[in-house]
C-alpha cells in the first residue's frame, strides 16, 4: 500500500511509478520459474530461504535508496510486493507441496485455508501501514527487510517432509503434449485476466485514491486492511463453495459480478462511494484464487505441479506488468476512470472465455 506513496514522495512521476510497479510484477512471476529450477536441484527449503533474502534486499533498497534509478530497480528482485500473494518465488513451491500433503477430498478446502492465512496477515500489514506518515515509510521498509531475514530463516527449520519425493528435471512438463495443451490454454486466459488486473493492482488503486480524492495513509491503511480481511474471508467461502459447485464454476460465477462492480468505481462521485464499491468488489473478486490454485495443480501429473504453477504464474505476472505503466500514464493525464474501465471490461471477457473453454474439464479430484 505504501509503495506508490513512497515513490511519489521520492519525486518519481506517475508514469515512472507505473514502470516501477510493472517491473516488480514481471520479476515476481519470473522468479517463480527460477524458484522451481533451483528447487529441483537444491530443494525447496533452500530456495524458500533465498527468496527471504531477496525480500531483505528489496526492503533495504526502498528504505535507503535516493536515486530514482535504484528505486525503479528495487522491483527486479521479484519481492516488491506489488503483485498478488500468489505470484512470486514462494507460490509454486508452497502450492505443489500442499497438493502433495492434503488428501484429494480435502484439497479445495486446504487451498482455501492456505489463502486465508496469507490474507489475514496481509490485512494486518495494511492496518499497520495506517500509522505511516511523513518519512516513516522508510521505517516500514526497514521492517520489511527484517521480516525478509526471518522468512529466510524459517524454511531452514522445516523437516525434510516439505521436500518433493519426485526427482525429475524442473520443466519436464514441457515435453508432455497433453500437459502443454492444457497449460497453454489456461496460460493464455490467465494472461488476459492478469493484464487486466495490472490496471487495478492494489498499489495502483492506492495511488489512484490518493491522486483522485487526496486519500492519505491514515485512511488507506484501514481501507486496505478491510480489503485484505474481506479477501481472506472469501478464501474460506471459496474452499467450501468449490466443493459444492466445482472449481471452474466458483472461479467464474464469483469473478463476473466483481468486475461489474469494478466498472462502477470509475464513475464514483466521491471517496466514500469509491471505497464502498471497492470493498464490495474485493469481497467477491478473490474467491477465484484458491479455486484457481487447486485447479492448476489438479489437472496435470504430480511431477508437473510445481512447473504448472510457475509457468502459468510467469505468464500471468508478465502480462500483469503492462497494466501499471499504462494506468500510471492514465492517472497522470487525469484520465482517472480508464484503469477501472479497462480492467473491468477485459476481466469480464476473461470470465466468459474461461467458462466456455473449461466448464467441462474437471480436476482429478472432482466428481
Amino acid at each position: 500500500m505504501l509503495i506508490g506513496l513512497h515513490l511519489e514522495h521520492a519525486r518519481l512521476s506517475p508514469a515512472l511509478i507505473g514502470v516501477t510497479l510493472g517491473v516488480g510484477l514481471a520479476a515476481a512471476s519470473l522468479t517463480g520459474v527460477a524458484a522451481v529450477a533451483l528447487a529441483s536441484r537444491f530443494g525447496r527449503r533452500g530456495t524458500l530461504a533465498l527468496a527471504g533474502l531477496l525480500m531483505a534486499v528489496t526492503g533495504l533498497d526502498l528504505a535507503l535508496a535516493t536515486r530514482p534509478t535504484l528505486l525503479v530497480l528495487s522491483g527486479l528482485t521479484g519481492m516488491l510486493g506489488a503483485a498478488s500473494v500468489d505470484l512470486g518465488p514462494f507460490a509454486p513451491l508452497e502450492q505443489s507441496a500442499l497438493a502433495e500433503i492434503a488428501p484429494a477430498r480435502d484439497r479445495n478446502l486446504a487451498f482455501g485455508r492456505y489463502s486465508l492465512t496469507g490474507g489475514l496477515f496481509n490485512a494486518a500489514g495494511g492496518l499497520a501501514a495506517a500509522f505511516a506518515g511523513g518519512q516513516s515509510g522508510r521505517v516500514y521498509f526497514l521492517l520489511y527487510a527484517v521480516i525478509g531475514l526471518a522468512t529466510a530463516a524459517l524454511p531452514l527449520l522445516m523437516s525434510r517432509q516439505v521436500e518433493s519425493e519426485v526427482r525429475t528435471p524442473a520443466f519436464d512438463a514441457l515435453k508432455r503434449p497433453e500437459t502443454v495443451r492444457v497449460l497453454g490454454g489456461l496460460a493464455g486466459l490467465f494472461a488476459l485476466d492478469s493484464f487486466a488486473g495490472g490496471f487495478v493492482a492494489n498499489a495502483v488503486i492506492s495511488y489512484w485514491l490518493h491522486v483522485r480524492f487526496g486519500a492519505g495513509p491514515q485512511l488507506l491503511g484501514p481501507v486496505f486492511a478491510a480489503v485484505a480481511f474481506l479477501q481472506a474471508m472469501s478464501y474460506e467461502i471459496s474452499g467450501r463453495l468449490s466443493v459444492r459447485i466445482g472449481l471452474i464454476n466458483t472461479m467464474v460465477f464469483t469473478h463476473l459480478p466483481s468486475n461489474l462492480l469494478l466498472l462502477g468505481v470509475a464513475f464514483s462521485p466521491s471517496l466514500g462511494s469509491a471505497i464502498a464499491l471497492l470493498l464490495a468488489r474485493f469481497l467477491l473478486s478473490q474467491m477465484d484464487v484458491p479455486a484457481r490454485q487447486a485447479y492448476v495443480v489438479s489437472i496435470v501429473p504430480p511431477a508437473d505441479r510445481a512447473a504448472a504453477v510457475a509457468l502459468t504464474g510467469a505468464v500471468r505476472g508478465v502480462a500483469q506488468a503492462f497494466g501499471p505503466p499504462l494506468a500510471g500514464v492514465a492517472i497522470g493525464a487525469a484520465a482517472f476512470g480508464i484503469p477501472f474501465i479497462a480492467g473491468g471490461g477485459l476481466k469480464i471477457l476473461y470470465d466468459l472465455a474461461l467458462f466456455a473453454a473449461f466448464r467441462n474439464r474437471r480436476a482429478e479430484h472432482e466428481r
